[in-house]
């Protein structure tokens, strides 16, 4: 799926500005409540790690572009709350209005479950586990030159543009994991081997752009590699 969100690559954007020094993990005290919902959401089964990404994807290009981080988050969990029918748009923006006129009225309480407290916890220290058993035999081996795809999927791809088309090598096999493609769209785990491949920036950016002793990895499933035939690897 091609979108604003998939950003690696373009122009005019600046650099990417990070400072781990005095940056707060939280902005708003609203970021600190979404943080937990990704977990409960993903627990209540609204969603997996590639479906969130892929609720994400389909947001407006103005509202992504225009929203912050966790606002993202929000979208997406509301998206597929929607969809499960478990939340009901015109309830929430009535909701969202009432708080708008009224910011001092007290937000709604609920007892705590220690349960999910626990899970969210659990998840936030180990995060979701995305390897996956498979007798597939792997294709590719590490040293294996090989060739990104360059087709333009439809829905949800871990396939990011400004590597598509474009040559490297196999530096590491990681065992097979469940494939974005598939997981993201509804259609399964469908485990594939994952490999980490690593690009040239002169083969990604172009010999004037880039620096010429740098390098960019990239981590790739199966399915989007095809062999470099060894004549045109010499």
């Amino acid at each position: 799926m091609n979108g604003v969100f998939d950003l690696g690559g373009t122009d005019g954007l600046g650099p990417v500005e990070n400072d781990h020094m005095s940056e707060p993990v939280f902005r708003a005290e609203w970021e600190k409540r979404v943080f937990p919902m990704f977990a409960q959401s993903a627990r209540a089964g609204l969603f997996n790690v590639d479906q969130f990404r892929h609720g994400i994807e389909k947001m407006d290009p103005a509202e992504y572009l225009l929203s912050n981080y966790y606002e993202h988050w929000m979208h997406t969990i509301e998206h597929y709350a929607e969809v499960a029918g478990i939340l009901d748009p015109a309830d929430l923006e009535k909701r969202t209005q009432y708080y708008l006129e009224n910011p001092d009225a007290p937000l709604p309480e609920r007892e705590t479950d220690p349960e999910i407290v626990e899970f969210v916890d659990w998840a936030v220290t180990n995060g979701f586990p995305a390897n996956r058993e498979s007798d597939k035999e792997a294709r590719f081996s590490v040293g294996d030159e090989v060739v990104i795809g360059n087709e333009s999927p439809y829905g949800h791809t871990r396939r990011a543009r400004y590597i598509r088309g474009h040559r490297g090598v196999i530096t590491a096999a990681h065992g097979t994991f469940l494939y974005p493609d598939t997981a993201g769209n509804g259609l399964g785990d469908c485990p594939e081997h994952l490999y980490t491949v690593k690009f040239t920036a002169a083969e990604l950016w172009g010999p004037e752009a880039a620096d010429p002793n740098g390098v960019n990895y990239f981590d790739v499933w199966e399915p989007y590699l095809t062999p470099v035939p060894a004549a045109q690897g010499a």
